[in-house]
């Protein structure tokens, strides 16, 4: 018998409040895998050593979250198609001692929302809060999923121009970049509304991005990438007017099945992935 854990990690700064490693373990020991899962709080200059020591340490792979998911790039081997074409990652494998970044952000956002908002965005026109490697990912799967239109909004004018240019090299569609600056009128015509940024985060989980619902048609889709507290002040704003939402652990939960899946190559146990998640989070499950 081996009493050697293979081990896998999440890098990031903070990542006190991320609970993927109660999902993943959930599912390493419905598995039969001894696998760990660690939280390892990494600041922006030690981005680089912490790579180092993943490849020394033999980690089977490892996950990027806020600020890590651009800046980790030049560090690695190779990327996968698709992050290339997003600029950004979030999940690397070790493949013969090799880190290949993959990103699984937006296909995790794609699949919960076809699958737990019941809505496709082909032919919608999409409204983006960020510009930051969870809005490039989604962004990028939005307008090859077919999106009408994608309108980006970031309070960093530079970064947010660079991200829609990219897209528009990448993908076709109507793509645009609106600064924000003071409050944005959602407006009529934008059949999803996505806040990719970590405004609402725990522990600033009564923090709501500057946004008014004002003008909003009556079926929006209010979609929030922040998953802890699963139930954002964005949220309850949006379900007070009545509008459809998607919370954070949608994505969550998915973006960890196909990392599972990449990291041990079997298939994940996706419903115990989710009841362990939610359970963590204090949400009902279905």
């Amino acid at each position: 018998m081996s009493y050697k854990a293979e081990l896998v990690a999440v890098l990031g700064q903070p990542v006190a409040e991320n609970p993927t490693g109660v999902m993943q373990e959930a599912a390493f020991a419905a598995s039969g895998l001894n696998w760990r899962y660690l939280n390892l709080e990494v600041p922006p200059e030690q981005l680089a050593n912490a790579v180092t020591g993943m490849r020394a340490l033999g980690f089977k792979g490892f996950n990027l979250t806020i600020p890590h998911k651009v800046a980790v790039i030049p560090h690695l081997d190779a990327l996968s198609m698709e992050a290339q074409l997003i600029g950004a990652v979030n999940t690397v494998r070790c493949e013969n001692g090799r880190l290949i970044g993959e990103n699984t952000d937006g296909k995790g956002f794609l699949r919960a929302l076809r699958q737990d908002a019941g809505i496709d965005p082909a032919g919608k026109r999409v409204a983006l809060l960020g510009a930051g490697g969870a809005a490039r990912a989604i962004a990028a799967e939005m307008l090859l999923a077919g999106a009408a239109g994608l309108t980006v909004l970031n309070r960093g004018v530079e970064r947010g121009q660079s991200m829609v240019e990219h897209l528009k090299q990448a993908a076709s569609g109507d793509i645009g970049f609106i600064p924000w600056e003071g409050t944005f009128l959602v407006p009529s015509d934008a059949d999803i509304l996505v806040n990719a940024t970590s405004v609402g985060l725990y522990p600033r989980g009564n923090a709501m991005p500057d946004i008014s619902l004002a003008a909003a048609k009556q079926d929006l889709l209010v979609a929030d990438v922040v998953f802890n507290p699963p139930v954002t002040a964005l949220l309850k704003l949006a379900r007070d007017r009545a509008l459809p939402v998607l919370d954070g652990l949608s994505m969550l939960v998915y973006q960890g099945v196909i990392g599972f899946e990449l990291w041990t190559g079997r298939q994940a146990p996706e419903v115990v992935m989710k009841s362990a998640l939610r359970r963590a989070l204090g949400v009902a499950t279905a």
